[in-house]
């Protein structure tokens, strides 16, 4: 591990917006009373990388609390020293794998999910990793209140057509469904948000596909 990884993951052992594995359980069912101090919706990041959208949400919208949600610390740590710095406190970043998010967030606790460029997951033998996969989507399904949203938004066309193909065979309801965002009446101050990520499939011109959607 690198000089910069190692001082990374040091740092963020210091940071009071982060918490990592087994730090996150306590808060299972009360995220927005322990950690943010009051009642407002809480709304996640999944495969946040370095939290741009996390960020950049929780500065647009002051009257909701975000939680950013990745593995990689070292990722999680730009997005967590940016919030510290700008003070931003209505955003947290939570160092966990995905496939344990019941073990963090009650029944119902969540508003809405943001998946923003995942990794696809591309051969068959990993579909189980996508998380648009049936069973990450009924991890979903528990943890968001009645009627909360899901958005995906990535460059793999895909990931896109699986997602599109699960949400039709689960009959989930879809509010917003585009393969080419930047071409679409859809584009708004939160879909305008660009990650690390994004910015470079751009550079080569690569279509940016959304789908909005919900279980009831």
């Amino acid at each position: 591990m690198g000089k910069d990884k190692l001082r990374r993951f040091a740092e963020i052992e210091t940071f009071a917006n982060v918490y990592q594995l087994e730090e996150g359980k306590p808060l299972k069912g009360k995220w927005a009373a322990a950690h943010f101090k009051n009642s407002k919706p809480i709304v996640l990041e999944l495969a946040c990388g370095k939290g741009e959208y996390s960020v950049n949400l929780a500065r647009l919208f002051p009257d909701k609390n975000f939680i950013g949600i990745d593995y990689k610390g070292n990722r999680i740590w730009r997005g967590a020293k940016t919030a510290i710095e700008d003070g931003i406190d209505n955003v947290a970043f939570l160092r966990i794998q995905i496939e344990n998010l019941l073990d963090y967030f009650g029944e119902g606790e969540v508003d809405e999910i943001w998946i923003t460029f995942p990794d696809p997951q591309p051969q068959i033998s990993r579909e189980k990793k996508r998380l648009t996969f049936p069973a990450f989507l009924n991890k979903y399904k528990h943890i968001l209140k009645p009627g909360g949203r899901v958005n995906l938004k990535t460059d793999n066309d895909q990931l896109y057509a699986y997602t599109c193909e699960k949400v039709e065979e689960s009959g989930l309801k879809v509010f917003k469904n585009t393969d080419h965002l930047y071409t679409s009446e859809l584009v708004d101050d939160v879909l305008s948000i660009k990650t690390y990520y994004e910015k470079k499939y751009l550079l080569h011109d690569k279509n940016i596909n959304y789908i909005q959607f919900s279980f009831e």
